[in-house]
């Protein structure tokens, strides 16, 4: 009879918790932009709305300025710019640092697993901002002023701007990021045993493999010698390091290095046919002729016939729910 499996990995949306992640408020369509307009990201709503639960935040808006209102930039020098209006000249700056410094202290009692920025935003733009000289030229090298304290704050947090997600490399990267997240801090709440901690690694190895080979290696001694850290220091540096390695884009070579990885497992398994089958899947994936999901799919199947316990439990093969569809487009 064929094993049940607890794979405890978001295989589809039923299964799937209810994950926090904070936003700018106008991508999710409401009304509070500075024209009274708002900028809807359906994908946001209507995809990862079924698996997030919003915390939704517009900075101006929030801390008390008016809806419509008049526009404001930053001006000044890049790296400590001030915000400000540039018709009535008032200078916001101190009032928004003063209540990002209030909102950041709540965010830290509110379990946020990843953020979603609105671009260009003198307040929650995160990369290439403009910044106005005194001569009124922009240069399209700052940040938002809420965004560079949220990023100062929250190094280890999946952090995007809603531009950067129409990439599918970088949206997949960021969604895999806030699951990970979400299971990694889940564990370290729970008060887990070693025994948990090493469990815990070890179905994320081959996540950890894609991703960045010298941190894999690095949390692999770590945890093998977990008995030599007082609990505090270990879960500081583990949480660091495998979110820092996460953070780093997988790539179609470190993929295909997975996947012949995950070859070896089915040699003693499957047929010379079924293995030259996965191996032509894995080359025309490492060529770009097809996208990640066509090896992963046999994998899979190859998976629901055999007993392969590590491999079965591995993360890497169930990421995320799979009704996102991700590894479609990469």
């Amino acid at each position: 009879m064929k094993r049940q499996r607890d794979h405890k990995l978001y295989v589809n949306q039923d299964e799937s918790p209810r994950i926090k992640v904070g936003i700018s408020t106008c991508l999710l369509g409401m009304a509070v932009r500075f024209d009274g307009g708002h900028k809807h990201d359906s994908y946001l709503t209507q995809t990862l709305g079924r698996y997030f639960d919003w915390v939704s935040v517009c900075p101006e808006v929030d801390m008390g300025m008016s809806i419509p209102r008049e526009n404001i930039r930053l001006v000044g020098e890049v790296d400590d710019p001030r915000l400000k209006a540039p018709k009535s000249g008032t200078d916001y700056t101190d009032q928004m640092k003063n209540w990002t410094k209030a909102k950041l202290h709540e965010f830290e009692n509110m379990d946020l697993h990843g953020y979603i920025l609105k671009k260009d935003s003198p307040s929650c733009g995160m990369e290439r901002v403009r910044v106005y000289d005194e001569n009124n030229v922009p240069k399209r090298q700052g940040i938002g002023v809420f965004a560079r304290a949220l990023l100062d704050k929250f190094p280890l947090l999946p952090i995007e701007e809603e531009g950067r997600l129409k990439d599918a490399r970088l949206r997949e990267n960021f969604i895999e990021r806030i699951f990970a997240h979400y299971r990694l801090q889940e564990l370290l709440r729970s008060n887990p045993s070693n025994g948990d901690i090493v469990e815990f690694h070890t179905r994320h190895k081959l996540t950890l493999m894609a991703h960045h080979q010298k941190t894999y290696n690095e949390l692999g001694r770590m945890t093998a010698n977990i008995k030599d850290y007082d609990r505090y220091t270990f879960f500081n540096q583990y949480n660091a390091k495998f979110m820092a390695a996460l953070k780093r884009k997988a790539t179609i070579r470190t993929h295909t290095n997975v996947l012949h990885h995950i070859m070896g497992f089915f040699k003693k398994h499957i047929s010379t046919e079924e293995r030259q089958e996965l191996l032509d899947l894995i080359e025309q994936y490492r060529e770009g002729l097809l996208p990640l999901i066509a090896p992963i799919i046999l994998i899979k199947h190859f998976l629901y016939k055999l007993d392969i316990d590590w491999l079965d439990k591995q993360v890497y093969l169930n990421p995320y729910p799979s009704e996102l569809m991700l590894r479609n487009f990469i």
